[in-house]
């Protein structure tokens, strides 16, 4: 992975089309887009087989930001039924794959990325966008937190481990030596968080954030597992620049960039006819060495055919 050395398109914003598929938002829900897997499954898959059937060479699963504690906290189930419904996840996956599948014939068999999300996307306070809570918790605490999750999902057989939207160096640490000690022959990246062009949301910088990651998993672990390091949920503007702040490194990046707008608590998202199209910036991306792209919020299935085509062009 990558294939042949192939760029990957992944999926565009999933929460939007599991939310139009599912027929009810689930904003303000405590569970968010998880408690679909319980009460819309058949969204879920049918969401994924919607991200395959517009080019996505890479799906992951509804697991973002579903926990052992969130489940037993809002569901009242035990620790097993929280593993199993974490590992039945990955099923949902599968089977919109397998569906695919029989329908097409692509020259890549689609990746199953089981989807990890930072502690702070499960306080429900934003704190996943400045890494706030990384000052609270020890990284024992946290070892412990991600680890049934991270269990559930290789146990599940996704293919590998998509950490996305870390905001802080030592939590990406934590998750990096809890895979290479407990699940070293399972392959994963890492998605960082990112406030401006330079520096991760807790405020380290990003160049020294991506070069710590690589060589504790290289130099230290000595393992070859880990696909890509990468940026997600931030301006495509911002990407170039952080990108470009670890030229004369060999690392493998992913890429999954908002549409450009901008988020307001008062308006909303806003400023859509000033965005210039996220596809324009993937020329630039491959060159700079970006081997995993797709969207993030407030993208949808109708940009990963944009994506697809821009990665062919380039």
């Amino acid at each position: 992975m990558p294939c042949d050395g192939k760029v990957l398109v992944t999926t565009a914003g999933f929460i939007e089309r599991l939310i139009k598929n599912a027929g009810e938002d689930c904003y303000g829900d405590e569970l968010w887009a998880s408690k679909y897997n319980f009460t819309h499954p058949e969204a879920v898959i049918q969401a994924t087989l919607d991200m395959l059937k517009n080019g996505s060479n890479v799906i992951f699963t509804n697991t973002y930001q579903s926990s052992v504690d969130l489940y037993k906290k809002c569901l009242k189930l035990s620790d097993e039924q929280c593993m199993e419904s974490l590992r039945q996840t990955v099923g949902f996956a599968c089977t919109a794959r397998d569906r695919f599948l029989k329908e097409s014939k692509p020259e890549i068999v689609p990746l199953i990325g089981g989807a990890i999300g930072p502690y702070g996307a499960c306080l429900h306070d934003g704190s996943e966008y400045t890494g706030a809570y990384i000052d609270k918790v020890s990284r024992e605490f946290l070892r412990d937190w991600h680890r049934p999750r991270v269990a559930a999902l290789v146990e599940g057989g996704a293919d590998f481990l998509a950490v996305f939207t870390i905001p802080c160096l030592a939590e990406a640490e934590v998750i990096v030596d809890l895979i290479c000690t407990e699940f070293a022959q399972t392959k994963f990246w890492i998605s960082l968080q990112c406030k401006d062009d330079t520096h991760v949301a807790h405020g380290e910088k990003f160049s020294e954030a991506v070069l710590a990651i690589w060589k504790k998993v290289r130099d230290q672990y000595k393992s070859d597992k880990l696909m890509a390091i990468g940026v997600n949920c931030l301006p495509p503007a911002n990407v170039s620049p952080l990108l470009k702040s670890l030229e004369g490194h060999t690392i493998p990046f992913m890429v999954a960039a908002n549409s450009g707008e901008t988020y307001d608590v008062q308006k909303g998202w806003h400023g859509k006819a000033d965005c210039k199209p996220l596809e324009s910036f993937i020329p630039e991306w491959i060159a700079l060495g970006a081997k995993f792209i797709g969207g993030c919020c407030r993208t949808d299935i109708s940009d990963i055919g944009k994506i697809k085509k821009a990665i062919e062009l380039s």
